[in-house]
């Protein structure tokens, strides 16, 4: 089966196939500090990409938060006010870099999502990570994929976030919602994913982080079925 099929429809719940995706999150040690050291990024898909700062790759962390409702799940995305100095009006998971006072990444990403969103911890079990993602901003993100218990309510901090709204979590894993652009940054092409749904537009490094763990999911599938054909 091809990387770019659609899931397959299955009764499953989406988050037992996360949880069977996903990896242990990294130490802070472990984060790369350099772009050839990362294994996901905005690289992908530009051969001759570099980031627009000079110097050693910052540690980052969001919140990839999957809401389990009886009738589906869906993904919290935030969309981030148009005054920040990075990445200002994108749609984005809930995140940001990692404080010297934050324990780890789970910490950093539970931290920024309550900061940003106010979604409190209470509501979120951490089902684990996806490989650092380097941003052409000079970011290692690690995107930290987690349940959230419905009832919880938002509060947002309107100098960073303009709205915060859900997605179905199956439209962003189904392949056909995944497109390819691209567009002229700073005289140079680049090439990204985009994943629009109603009146927002997923893209970037978002759309590029939801990209990586569609392949998470169809590569541990894709295993899972060779297993039971042995």
């Amino acid at each position: 089966m091809s990387i770019d099929a659609a899931l397959p429809q299955m009764q499953a719940s989406y988050l037992e196939r996360l949880r069977r995706a996903v990896m242990p999150p990294p130490p802070l040690s472990a984060l790369p500090l350099a772009l050839e050291q990362a294994r996901g990024g905005d690289f992908q898909l530009n051969p001759n990409f570099k980031p627009v700062r000079v110097g050693p790759l910052m540690p980052a962390a969001v919140l990839v938060p999957v809401v389990d409702y009886p009738q589906g799940e869906r993904l919290i995305l935030t969309r981030r006010n148009a005054h920040l100095s990075n990445h200002a009006g994108q749609v984005s998971f809930p995140g940001g870099r990692v404080d010297p006072t934050d324990a780890d990444v789970i910490a950093a990403a539970l931290r920024e999502a309550e900061e940003e969103i106010g979604l409190q911890r209470r509501h979120v079990d951490v089902l684990g990570a996806l490989d650092p993602y380097v941003t052409g901003t000079g970011f290692a993100v690690v995107p930290v994929v987690a349940r959230v218990e419905p009832g919880f309510q938002l509060h947002l901090a309107q100098q960073e976030v303009d709205e915060a709204f859900e997605v179905p979590f199956d439209f962003l894993m189904d392949a056909r919602n995944h497109q390819q652009h691209r567009g002229i940054f700073n005289g140079v092409e680049r090439q990204w994913w985009a994943m629009p749904y109603q009146q927002h537009y997923i893209w970037g490094a978002t759309a590029g982080m939801l990209r990586n763990l569609y392949q998470r999911i169809v590569a541990q599938q894709e295993g899972g079925m060779q297993e039971d054909r042995g």
